[in-house]
């Protein structure tokens, strides 16, 4: 893990394209704000771990479901 030191309005540069800019620090909370081009997904951490699970859960699927559904 790379660990840097940033100030307010100061930034980071991931790539040649993606830019991580620290808007504001209040207390324990900072705000981030982050350019990156559209074909790059940016979700929190909790987010895209919940997006993994429902891929896993849906991987999972019954096959037997599937057939059903696809009677009807």
């Amino acid at each position: 893990m790379l660990v840097l030191s940033r100030k307010k309005n100061e930034s980071i540069m991931i790539g040649d394209h993606i830019e991580v800019k620290i808007l504001s620090v209040d207390g324990d909370q900072v705000k981030l704000g982050i350019v990156a081009p559209k074909s790059v997904k940016v979700h929190r951490s909790e987010v895209f771990e919940a997006i993994q699970e429902q891929n896993k859960e849906a991987l999972n699927t019954n096959v037997s479901l599937l057939e059903q559904l696809k009677k009807k």
